[in-house]
């Protein structure tokens, strides 16, 4: 069995104080990572940093809006002065507003940009002079399966999701020289608060389930493993690259 040890490592995660973003922090804390913990929800983000620190490690609670220039660059700051370093960064943060292209208002379509695109910019710029010259690093940015196919009501999403993926690939081939690996997750249909919508509508929770092999919904859980292994020495190959995790959903 392959075992991980982060000890030493400290991780960025925006969006971390729920679903993916939680369970991420937890499995990185849980490996011995020092983590910073970046949301909006300042009560939210209290209690998984308690979480995380019950198994052991560090725990830093950033509240920030990623979206932000200056925010984003006093929260990298803040970590530095804590930990010293940045090795990891793991650029969550997302939202999604379901509804026509027709239908949107352009603030709305600029929201959806800003936080699915525009904080990684702002995040990953940030924290890039941290991380080069030490011979490692790590930034896994979440894609979507919608970077790779679509559904009506989906387009800002779409739009904002596959951007990302481009950069995670361009960024990749800028940092491979010093040892920092990007790399995508694609996360299918999910059990988080953002897939509520989904979830409480039966109905529809039966026919978005109708497309997946698998025929459930994915377990966060699994997500924070899968993030585990990419941030460990055994993935220090992969790059540039992303990785579905869907039931079988890009598969059809």
């Amino acid at each position: 069995m392959l075992k991980i040890d982060l000890a030493g490592r400290v991780a960025v995660i925006t969006g971390a104080s729920r679903g993916l973003g939680k369970s991420m922090a937890l499995a990185l804390g849980g490996a011995g990572a020092k983590v910073a913990l970046v949301a909006r929800d300042q009560e939210k983000l209290k209690e998984a940093s308690a979480a995380v620190e019950a198994l052991g490690t560090e725990a830093l609670t950033c509240v920030a809006d990623v979206t932000d220039e200056a925010q984003v660059d006093e929260t990298v700051k803040a970590v530095v002065a804590r930990f010293g370093q940045v090795d990891i960064l793991i650029n969550n943060a997302g939202i999604n507003i379901r509804k026509h292209l027709h239908e949107y208002a352009f603030e709305e379509w600029r929201k959806v940009m800003a936080v699915n695109l525009d904080s990684v910019f702002l995040m990953c710029r940030a924290c890039i002079p941290h991380m080069r010259g030490r011979g490692y690093g790590r930034i896994l940015n979440m894609t979507s399966i919608m970077s790779h196919g679509s559904l009506p009501g989906r387009s800002a999403y779409s739009a904002s999701k596959a951007g990302l993926l481009g950069l995670t690939r361009a960024l990749a081939q800028e940092l491979a020289a010093d040892g920092i690996t990007v790399v995508g997750i694609s996360p299918g249909p999910f059990a988080t608060e953002m897939n509520l919508p989904l979830i409480n509508n039966p109905e529809a929770s039966k026919a978005f389930m109708a497309n997946s092999p698998a025929g459930t919904w994915g377990k966060v859980e699994d997500i924070g493993s899968l993030a585990l292994f990419l941030c460990s020495d055994a993935a220090a190959y992969m790059t540039g690259n992303d990785i579905l995790i869907d039931g079988g959903w890009t598969a059809r």
